[in-house]
């Protein structure tokens, strides 16, 4: 032979590390065995290669893909969210009991008790709590969504949005910016002082814009802020500036205090993140037209609770599929350690779910310098998303890619068959009550997730 050999790796990546180490002309491909190997799991996604399953996964892409997310009022829970009760607090990831809710979730809890005045400090807080008087749900279950502890309240205000291709409706609360927030865990008096002016300032002010503006089209100002950089999950700066720029002109014209006006004009211009929680909402809605597809494998909630990480597969139900919450890999603000990281919390992976987040990497290489990263690695994480997806929706284009479309419908089977775990951008809390934000990070999803879903469509299927 007297060319220099090329070789193939197939497997393990450190063979391909030690033959380039050698100078070898090398191609590394990242094959591993359907189902991880395991021999159970792999018979069971071979019985669930079949045509109705296909033709089922079909019929639930074109729903996603089809969806029309409209932000069609600003109303109190209450009002709005079906099974709300005044003693109702609703909280993000999978059900879960007060003991085993992590301290951000109980401190954003009592700070929700305190501000609806059913207790007038933590300890009165706790003691409700533990009297059995409060009737804790997941949001999902309530067709809701909250960013980190998720916590949603009676009284407070929340975005309604209307898929209006499908008719369903999806709920979401008002994001009241970084730092000390009830969604972190704090609760203190500053905290509960800025969800009573966004329940009596804000949300009238801004339903009353909102009835003199019509409703208004998020997907086209999601699909816009791709182009712009953000990816929608942990960096919104583009979208919250196009959500403001539609909304200014009519919140003007609504005849409140001068005052008034200027700050909520100020509010949404310096919160990067508002539009995180319509946002939130519309990818649920885009996601949940596709729920209850007999047969259908696609993921139709990823979410967390600090504890626990739970999905949902749209051919099961309302079943939970859960494995414990990890920690993420994070970038710590100045002060904070890894070691004050609670495990990841938040309905917000439902952007992740829905195509964007780490799934739509590619559009926001400046996202990493907040979860860390490369703007390479960014690339890289949308490629790998392609692969365990259904379709690439060219509504939502990546131009670095060749305006290729960002990857939707995550199929269950396609996880199983390569070992590719879904990627989630995420805002990381301080494991102690009170202490709110202590930086961003990436993680993957457990697998023990996708296997219980896997044998639960085996068994039903």
């Amino acid at each position: 032979m007297s060319d220099r050999p090329k070789l193939i790796n197939v497997g393990a990546y450190s063979f391909y590390e030690s033959m380039r180490a050698q100078g070898a002309d090398a191609v590394h491909v990242d094959w591993r065995p359907p189902a991880g190997g395991d021999p159970e799991l792999a018979r069971m996604l071979t019985r669930l290669e079949r045509p109705e399953i296909d033709e089922a996964n079909r019929k639930a892409v074109a729903k996603i893909l089809a969806a029309k997310p409209m932000l069609i009022g600003i109303k109190a829970a209450k009002d709005v969210i079906s099974g709300m009760t005044e003693h109702t607090i609703l909280h993000s990831g999978p059900p879960i009991e007060w003991e085993r809710m992590s301290g951000p979730m109980k401190g954003a809890v009592w700070g929700a008790l305190i501000y609806e005045g059913l207790a007038k400090d933590q300890k009165e807080a706790d003691e409700l709590v533990k009297s059995g008087e409060i009737k804790f749900g997941a949001c999902h279950d309530h067709d809701s969504v909250g960013p980190m502890a998720g916590i949603i309240s009676p009284s407070m205000p929340v975005f309604v949005i209307e898929n209006q291709e499908n008719g369903n409706r999806a709920y979401s609360n008002f994001n009241e910016g970084l730092g000390k927030v009830l969604r972190y865990g704090a609760y203190e008096e500053s905290v509960i002082a800025r969800l009573k002016w966004i329940e009596k300032t804000l949300a009238p002010i801004l339903a009353d814009a909102l009835k003199r503006s019509g409703p208004i089209d998020l997907k086209a100002i999601m699909a816009q802020a791709l182009h712009m950089g953000d990816e929608l999950h942990c960096r919104n700066v583009a979208s919250s500036l196009i959500f403001l720029k539609s909304m200014a002109p009519h919140i003007a014209e609504t005849g409140y205090d001068r005052k008034e006006v200027g700050e909520v004009i100020k509010f949404m211009g310096e919160n990067s993140l508002f539009f995180l929680n319509p946002a939130m909402a519309a990818a649920k809605a885009m996601v949940d037209a596709a729920h209850n597809i007999k047969h259908s494998t696609v993921v139709i909630t990823l979410s967390r609770n600090g504890t626990d990480f739970g999905i949902k597969v749209s051919g099961l139900g309302n079943r939970w599929f859960t494995a414990p919450a990890e920690i993420p890999k994070l970038l710590c603000f100045p002060g904070f350690t890894e070691a004050d990281a609670n495990p990841d919390i938040g309905d917000s992976a439902i952007m992740e779910t829905a195509g964007f987040g780490s799934f739509a990497c590619a559009a926001s290489p400046a996202v990493v310098q907040v979860v860390g990263g490369s703007a390479e690695e960014a690339i890289e994480h949308t490629r790998e998303m392609w692969e365990i997806c259904l379709a690439k929706d060219k509504s939502f284009s990546i131009p670095f890619l060749n305006f290729e479309g960002t990857p939707r419908g995550i199929d269950l089977r396609k996880v199983m068959d390569t070992g590719i775990l879904p990627i989630i951008n995420t805002g990381v809390a301080h494991k102690k009550p009170g202490f709110g934000t202590v930086g961003f990070g990436i993680l993957r999803a457990p697998i023990e997730c996708f296997k219980k879903a896997l044998k639960a469509m085996a068994e039903k299927y």
